[in-house]
């Protein structure tokens, strides 16, 4: 939205001139959804409106619901140029269309989307079941909570923020909804064990609590099991020295020297996968009896 591309086509009327001829994509802020749905956009120079049905696809339809449009009040969209006209104080307003982009980014990008593509999004909202993210024009896709890492956590928080740029991988495509990934990105079993060497005292965060044991995560795709300890909680962070790593039974065990709470930020993920298309992910060694697999 900052670019000086953008800033300079919806600085004037003779710029929004020609992005209504060329069909341009620009991106501004709403700044209000009014009593009837339709966005109002932050242009330095005229009024932008996204009507209602222009505001995202599925709305016409009422496959997509009007909260998808309340949500984007304070937030950037995207929209190409439909008409600018006089309103009915001589004043110059631009008629937008959200949809538009959206179709577009539909058909020239998402279309050709295979099971097992990795690409990028934007995450939007966090629910208790899942992070949904952007993956194009504001076009919405849902990571559940079980896909999000191999350690398990109690909400998308644990791992994600708003407004965060993570990777995704692509699982299948039903009813034209893009389904989505995460935790084949994270790395194997061994390749998160090979950061961790036994002797070490590491940082954890405890992720469940069992009566057999704690369950510490070391990494989000591993987890190590310490021995029962009163006073703890889930959340909680801990520091824990690393007893043995056992590959053919994908055990780490831990001594708890001390869990406390406090907050820290969200540290940037390490992506193991490189590429942008896999199409088998085995999360557990060759040594083990136990296979977790993905295919794709």
């Amino acid at each position: 939205m900052n670019s000086p591309e953008n800033e300079k086509a919806i600085s004037s009327e003779y710029a929004m001139q020609e992005a209504l001829s060329s069909g341009a994509i620009l991106e501004a802020r709403v700044s209000v959804c009014d009593n009837e749905h339709n966005l109002i956009v932050d242009l330095p120079c005229m009024k932008g409106i996204i009507p209602r049905v222009e505001g995202a696809v599925g709305i016409d339809s009422g496959a997509t619901r009007d909260i998808a449009l309340i949500s984007k009040v304070n937030k950037p969209v995207c929209f190409k140029v439909l008409s600018i006209r006089k309103d009915k104080y001589g004043n110059n307003e631009a008629i937008l269309s959200r949809r538009a982009v959206q179709e577009e980014c539909y058909n020239n990008y998402i279309i050709n989307f295979k099971p097992g593509d990795i690409i990028p999004a934007k995450v939007t909202h966090l629910e208790q079941f899942g992070c949904f993210v952007d993956i194009g024009c504001g076009i919405p896709s849902l990571i559940p909570i079980d896909t999000i890492s191999v350690s398990r956590i109690s909400h998308p928080s644990d791992r994600f923020y708003t407004g965060q740029d993570i990777k995704v991988i692509v699982k299948g495509i039903e009813n034209d909804k893009i389904l989505l990934s995460h935790k084949e990105l994270l790395g194997t079993w061994e390749e998160n064990a090979e950061m961790f060497n036994v002797g070490e005292t590491v940082s954890g965060v405890v992720r469940s609590i069992e009566d057999y044991g704690i369950f510490i995560e070391l990494s989000p795709n591993l987890a190590g099991l310490a021995e029962p300890r009163k006073d703890t909680h889930i959340g909680q962070h801990a520091s824990v020295y690393i007893k043995s790593i056992i590959p053919d039974k994908m055990k780490v065990k831990l001594i708890i020297v001390d869990v406390f709470n406090a907050e820290y930020k969200h540290n940037p993920i390490k992506y193991f996968v490189n590429d942008n298309h896999i199409s088998y992910w085995r999360y557990t060694p060759d040594s083990s009896n136990k296979i977790i697999d993905s295919f794709f």
